[in-house]
């Protein structure tokens, strides 16, 4: 009996499980006795086979903060071969440009009003100070007041087209850099302002070929324009840049007579002004006088202003 249950407890401490130290397992559910590392291990694999089971329908990161957007790979259109012109509209070629800015004064300016023309690059002005002379800057055209010089070449036609421009006219005065000249008279550019739309009268005079460019530093800031305007001038034959008419009268001292004459001519008919030419009969043509773009009025006699713009004999 004593022997028997010797080997009882002999048994019984055979099967009886090894002490453990305390955190050596994991004892959770049906999970006892599994190491913790390899429990980690599991439950890791798991969460990833479910993960990726769910990938085809929903991402795995849904409900992060991260926002996550597809890449964009710009491809180019392909091109056409049958010579048909692309779907997407055509850029204009100023698209990405800025509106130029209209042609307008960039220095300092002030109004004024023009009292008087006294010859093709002078004018007396009123800027409220009294009358002034004023000297348009930049430009040269032929004399026809002057003491003791003979009207020149186009001087009388210089001078009715600055008086068709803006006698009696309000302008704007925009000054370069000197404010006077060594004979007292204001240098200025002269505009003309109507609307949106501005005219350099400096500028106007010498595209009509009425005025030469000269230059006196420093007041040079048009003077590229006035070049270029020139440059046209001369190559279309404009007024200084014509053929003086063979049958055009000498010269005459300045004060003598303010125009040349007309061959024949007894009168002058007041409808042109800056140019003698008399009245019908006989009616004339521009064929028979030896002016070109010269100021007509109402009536027009000879009808020498076909198109009604204040301008006889434009071509």
């Amino acid at each position: 009996m004593e022997i028997l249950l010797v080997t009882r407890r002999s048994l019984d401490r055979a099967h009886r499980p090894p002490p453990r130290s305390p955190g050596a397992c994991w004892q959770v559910g049906g999970w006892r006795g599994v190491p913790p590392r390899f429990a980690v291990f599991l439950i890791v694999g798991a969460w990833l086979l479910a993960a990726c089971g769910q990938s085809s329908v929903e991402s795995p990161w849904a409900g992060s903060s991260e926002t996550r957007r597809p890449a964009v790979t710009a491809t180019p259109a392909p091109a056409k071969t049958d010579g048909s012109a692309s779907s997407q509209p055509a850029r204009s070629p100023s698209a990405s440009r800025s509106a130029q800015p209209a042609f307008a004064p960039t220095g300092p300016t002030e109004p004024a009003r023009v009292v008087r023309v006294v010859d093709g690059d002078t004018i007396v002005i009123d800027r409220g100070r009294g009358q002034e002379k004023l000297r348009y800057i930049g430009v040269d055209m032929p004399e026809t007041v002057k003491p003791g010089s003979p009207v020149e070449w186009m001087g009388p036609q210089a001078s009715a087209a600055n008086r068709a421009l803006v006698e009696g006219r309000d302008v704007v005065l925009e000054r370069d850099v000197s404010e006077y000249d060594r004979y007292g008279r204001l240098l200025r550019y002269v505009w003309l302002h109507d609307g949106a739309a501005w005219t350099l009268v400096n500028l106007a005079l010498v595209a009509a070929g009425y005025a030469q460019v000269v230059t006196y530093p420093p007041d040079v800031k048009y003077v590229e324009l006035y070049l270029a305007a020139q440059g046209e001038a001369r190559d279309a034959g404009r007024g200084l840049w014509g053929e003086p008419p063979s049958s055009a009268q000498p010269s005459q001292p300045a004060g003598s007579a303010g125009s040349t004459v007309a061959p024949g001519a007894g009168s002058c008919d007041p409808a042109y002004p800056g140019v003698c030419i008399p009245p019908p009969p006989p009616d004339l043509d521009c064929r028979d006088v030896p002016y070109r773009r010269f100021t007509v009025l109402a009536p027009d006699p000879h009808r020498f202003d076909g198109d009604h713009d204040g301008i006889g004999c434009e071509s």
